[in-house]
């Protein structure tokens, strides 16, 4: 049986790795068939060295690199196959595959590029920080009070563009020897400037709620997912009522290492479905646009797990709640907005309607809530996140420069 068994296992990653090369072939030949970059062109670059899978924590920054763009171009640097071809077709930046350390090795030798732009904590990052006399600046897919947003990795790029002062202090409380003043630029949410697209309904007396929970996670510290534990409870309870629209949006990878959170995934688009069918005027939506925009900012109230989600509604001064994590083990900072924040419980979940309109009509509830934005992200009127961003590259490009000059005439050693 052993023998059998191995027998088996052995076939399938034989076959797993043809159809891995098949796609990394086929990815090849779509490159090959396009026409060489232009040398010398791009001066700032997006490293990604993640899959398909991962693709939203490019995307959420597209808007404002296509703008950034026009002043300084750039140019994504993807190293998975199947990363590379959902960034080529999507078509928002010029992108390259670079699969192996000589092709990116060619890329840089080919292109100016000045600023290297990281939105994820990949490990294949390192293989990028090999190369000196360009700034590493590491922009993550997100603000949020989870564990991640204060891993020591912060300390291997050169700069971090962070949202505000609470990132910066959640940064200086948790890192030791790390210069949070030196080191990082508070820059607001970006994406909050290019929200797009028209919700898929028409707005009336419905009260549209937007529930958008996390993926299960990895590990206990990080189970935020409430899918399972809030979520079909609560969206059994919105679906009912005349006086909701549900507008539910799960995370890319909800469901891929727990089938039980997947089931309770899927059983939730069931019933959107069944409700919209007993009642067609009730428009609830299932979510799966690839563009975050509308979700956010047409929803009266949000309900999302301990993520980033979090903190992109909260940039909009919206009301909010967060779930509770059931597991006693997720880590959980009270220290930043989720000290204050509107918590849903377990228990709460079964009775959501009434913490819906508490957070709607409680003025204290809503003067806290415009604090903590102000907290996050600085100044968020329209055009100054973009603005902050702006800025901070030009600062790193004139530094660059100068770097450069003193570099030719011998006065600079040692530049990272």
């Amino acid at each position: 049986m052993t023998l059998l068994t191995d027998a088996k296992k052995a076939v399938r990653l034989v076959r797993r790795a043809a159809r891995k090369r098949r796609v990394i072939e086929s990815v090849e030949r779509e490159f090959r068939a396009l026409p060489p970059l232009e040398r010398g062109r791009y001066r700032i670059a997006v490293y990604f060295a993640d899959r398909a899978v991962n693709a939203y924590q490019i995307r959420q920054w597209y808007a404002p690199l296509i703008e950034l763009g026009e002043r300084h171009p750039i140019l994504v640097l993807a190293r998975s196959a199947s990363g590379a071809r959902m960034l080529l077709e999507d078509g928002a930046l010029p992108v390259t595959y670079v699969p192996t350390i000589t092709s990116v090795e060619e890329t840089l030798d080919e292109q100016d590029v000045r600023i290297v732009l990281y939105v994820n904590q990949n490990r294949r990052n390192f293989q990028m920080f090999r190369y000196g006399h360009r700034w590493h600046v590491f922009i993550n897919h997100g603000e949020s009070d989870k564990a991640y947003m204060v891993s020591s990795q912060h300390k291997a790029y050169d700069y971090a563009f962070v949202a505000g002062r609470a990132a910066r202090d959640r940064l200086a409380s948790t890192l030791w020897d790390y210069d949070v003043d030196r080191r990082t630029f508070e820059i607001g949410r970006p994406q909050t400037d290019h929200m797009t697209g028209n919700p898929p309904y028409e707005r009336d007396h419905r009260t549209v709620v937007l529930y958008a929970p996390t993926w299960e996670g990895d590990r206990r510290s990080m189970s935020y997912g409430s899918v399972v534990t809030h979520g079909e409870a609560l969206v059994k309870r919105l679906l009912a009522d005349p006086r909701y629209r549900l507008v539910y949006r799960a995370h890319p990878r909800t469901g891929v290492l727990d089938p039980d959170y997947l089931a309770a995934h899927e059983r939730i688009v069931d019933a959107i479905a069944e409700a919209n069918r007993a009642d067609p005027t009730a428009h609830h939506v299932h979510d799966v646009d690839p563009e975050m925009g509308w979700q956010l900012t047409s929803a009266d109230v949000a309900i999302s797990d301990v993520s980033a989600m979090v903190y992109d509604r909260l940039a909009t001064g919206k009301p909010l709640l967060v779930t509770r994590p059931a597991d006693p083990d997720a880590v959980i900072d009270e220290r930043g907005y989720l000290s204050a924040c509107e918590w849903l419980t377990v228990e709460a979940a079964q009775q959501v309607e009434r913490e819906i309109s508490r957070v709607q009509e409680d003025p204290d509830t809503t003067a806290r809530l415009q604090w903590w934005v102000e907290h996050h992200f600085g100044d968020a009127r329209p055009g100054e996140p973009t603005a902050r961003f702006h800025a901070a590259i030009e600062e790193l490009m004139s530094e660059w420069e100068e770097r450069q000059t003193m570099l030719a005439r011998g006065s600079l050693h040692g530049v990272a």
